[in-house]
């Protein structure tokens, strides 16, 4: 028999679940209608047919985010032939309807079967006869990814990194020691593997926090401010985070400021696609920001490692102007959604000759947002001036899915992906955090 605080736990996903489907088939109708002005607006607008000096066929992985849908995009407007890929379990993602997609496949998930993983993105290359792969990675893939690499490598090019500097990114304590290495500026970092080790730690006059160094989509979210008021009070917060010497944690110096987030495409040690936004913990709203500093210790940075492939950051810029890179993602950032209006986004990725290096988000691109992000908070609001300041993102940018040319996957997504998912959580009466309709996900503790 199910105990009483078992059956509440399962009543109460249930009740999310059922409650969430509603709400989505609430808003279908007014979806419908918005794709359908998009689409009759697609039809009037003037179109050319897309043309390339050298065409090829890209492979794109990651299929059920938007960043993922975004780079399809912007090959197939510069004239390539794109085939999208997603893990088995988003087999449903609405990006496959896109007209931008070529042919779409999934593969087993890479944590879950490495090798199967592997071979499967080696069938398709070998089958499709990609001559580009560019990974759309979540955070654990980065890593399988690179794995993949090398045999992918024997038959064409792969926009990542090898598994040394992937695994060396992704790291938050070896990245701090790196660039600190480079006389680049970094948080003061400390590795952690046992909690006993935060109780004996010497504070100084900063305050510090925890983060998991693998992702942790629960845990990433706390911002706790160490040292805490007494050892007991830390005891007890410790006891709640997953560290050990298989789950390495960072004790990381808090700086205070102004926090951005960055997207680079580079090659060979060059920067050849780059943007900025100011940052926050669930970020789904980009506006790009010139930030000269940012950008050259960004530049530093690669060029040093002589790295190819797709960069992240994260910095912090104290009201001194100084800035911090507090971490680093090795992968595509949803920031590259603010290229949807560049013309030489494939170029830039490709290697191709391009008129300014690096290209930047061009000044008429308006700032990205999810709309249904955007309407919870609206209605979540609570003054009317956190009404107006919802209202005039939405106003004022773009939603980062919806495209006249392109408007099948905003309805799907919506309305066949999130859906499903949620029907499948149901039938398993199980809960979620949160739903992320960027990355496409429901975030799930102990999820992906």
């Amino acid at each position: 028999m199910l105990s009483s605080q078992s059956f509440q736990s399962k009543f109460k996903a249930a009740l999310q679940n059922i409650l969430t489907l509603t709400l989505l088939l609430i808003a279908l109708p007014i979806n419908l209608t918005i794709v359908l002005c998009a689409w009759i607006v697609g039809k009037f607008q003037q179109s050319s047919t897309p043309q390339s000096d050298s065409p090829k066929r890209i492979l794109i992985t990651g299929g059920k985010m938007t960043k993922a849908l975004q780079l399809a995009r912007s090959f197939h407007a510069a004239g390539h032939w794109v085939v999208l890929i997603e893990t088995q379990k988003y087999w449903l993602t609405g990006h496959q309807f896109s007209n931008s997609v070529d042919r779409f496949y999934t593969v087993p998930a890479p944590k879950q079967d490495p090798e199967a993983f592997v071979q499967a993105l080696l069938n398709i290359v070998q089958r499709e006869n990609i001559d580009v792969v560019v990974p759309v990675t979540s955070p654990v893939e980065s890593y399988y990814c690179s794995l993949a690499k090398p045999a992918l490598s024997k038959h064409c090019e792969v926009l990542h990194f090898d598994v040394g500097i992937t695994q060396l990114l992704d790291d938050k304590f070896e990245l701090s020691q790196k660039a600190r290495s480079l006389g680049l500026t970094a948080p003061k970092t400390y590795r952690i593997t046992d909690p006993q080790q935060v109780l004996d730690f010497d504070f100084d006059s900063s305050q510090y926090i925890l983060k998991s160094i693998a992702y942790d989509s629960v845990h990433r979210l706390d911002m706790t401010k160490y040292p805490l008021e007494s050892k007991e009070a830390m005891a007890a917060h410790l006891a709640t985070l997953p560290i050990s010497e298989e789950s390495p944690w960072i004790l990381q110096e808090f700086i205070t400021g102004q926090e951005y987030c960055t997207h680079s495409t580079v090659r060979d040690g060059e920067v050849r696609l780059h943007c900025c936004a100011k940052s926050s913990a669930f970020q789904v709203n980009y506006e790009q920001i010139d930030h000269p500093a940012i950008q050259a210790w960004v530049t530093t940075f690669v060029k040093a490692l002589n790295l190819t492939g797709q960069i992240s950051f994260d910095f912090i810029e104290r009201s001194t102007g100084e800035v911090y890179a507090i971490e680093c993602n090795p992968r595509t950032h949803s920031a590259i959604t603010m290229f949807y209006n560049h013309p030489d986004v494939a170029k830039a990725y490709l290697g191709e000759s391009i008129a300014v290096e690096p290209i930047q988000p061009l000044p008429s691109s308006k700032p990205t947002y999810w709309t249904y992000h955007e309407v919870w908070r609206l209605i979540t609001a609570g003054s009317w001036r956190r009404f107006q300041e919802r209202l005039s993102v939405i106003l004022s940018g773009k939603d980062a899915m919806l495209q006249a040319s392109d408007p099948i996957p905003f309805l799907m997504v919506h309305h066949w992906q999130i859906p499903l998912l949620l029907l499948n959580n149901l039938r398993k009466l199980k809960g979620w955090i949160r739903i992320d309709f960027n990355i496409g996900k429901l975030v799930e503790p102990g999820g992906d």
